[in-house]
């Protein structure tokens, strides 16, 4: 059974990244695999990944653009506007494209037709691989606030025939839960500190709201991991792995270099984490 897994975490530089990858390629020629990685407003796994891109292709949102000559300024589009995208002046209407999410709703029901919607770049996707694991990635551009839509753009590449890892944004807003939804599973990134367990509780609470099952890897796991066991033993939720403090695995992140192709024994470790992942997500099915 092909599932898709989101790695996520409650706030950066726990180590989500570094996670989703050598989890991606300790199974690269074990699974038919796709890694997309939806942190696009800060992509990074292709640093570790390293997949040669064979095809790039812009992602636009529509806007509104005023026919000048239909409109006859009555206000409607900007009051049915969410958003406040739109605002209508005495001879004049003015658009705020960077505000503008997209919905068609003021175009819809301008009663003289006087909309028409126009394509807006807001960023790329790129597709390639990496030997046999293929690799997507976003790139938000710079300014603009909403990555939302760039992020849908990447899931609906998203092959049914294949298992899936995603490796989110970090956080509980937006665009985070637009990537873990629909997800069979999502392993939480954390560590052992006061930090780490409120941006878990957030995380979780989330998760909760969308339904979604939960394990988590304790990252820089000292053996002093009471604040987190505790937590994850009160809601049920199953600690999947526990990563020490690790020189080697220290050495090879600073290169930009992945731990699992280099030591055998990461390797393993991570293959654990997909077999128990697998049976987690199954379990809850």
């Amino acid at each position: 059974m092909v599932e898709a897994f989101a790695v996520a975490s409650g706030k950066g530089g726990t180590g989500k990244t570094t996670v989703a990858v050598n989890l991606a390629l300790s199974l690269n020629f074990k699974e038919k695999l796709q890694f997309i990685d939806c942190d696009v407003e800060e992509p990074n796994a292709d640093i570790f990944i390293k997949p040669s891109f064979e095809n790039t292709e812009p992602v636009n949102i529509p806007v509104p653009h005023i026919n000048m000559e239909k409109c006859t300024f009555c206000g409607r589009c900007a009051e049915i506007c969410a958003f406040n995208a739109l605002a209508v002046l005495a001879d004049n209407i003015l658009v705020f494209s960077e505000l503008c999410h997209g919905c068609g709703g003021c175009a819809y029901f301008c009663p003289e037709k006087a909309i028409e919607e126009v394509p807006r770049k807001i960023g790329s996707l790129g597709e390639g691989y990496a030997g046999d694991l293929e690799f997507l990635s976003g790139r938000l551009n710079p300014g603009e606030p909403m990555s939302p839509p760039l992020i849908k753009a990447l899931k609906k590449k998203i092959d049914l025939s294949k298992n899936v890892i995603i490796d989110s944004p970090p956080g509980t807003s937006c665009p985070a839960v637009t990537s873990v939804k629909n997800s069979d599973f999502c392993l939480l990134v954390t560590e052992p500190t006061p930090f780490g367990l409120s941006d878990l509780q957030l995380s979780v609470e989330v998760l909760k709201a969308l339904q979604l099952p939960a394990g988590v890897v304790i990252n820089r796991s000292d053996g002093r991991n009471s604040i987190i066991e505790d937590y994850c033993t009160r809601e049920g939720i199953p600690v999947l792995m526990r990563i020490p403090w690790d020189l080697e695995l220290a050495r090879l992140y600073a290169r930009g270099e992945p731990v699992v192709p280099y030591a055998p024994r990461w390797k393993e470790y991570f293959i654990d984490l997909w077999n128990q992942l697998e049976l987690a997500a199954g379990s809850k099915a």
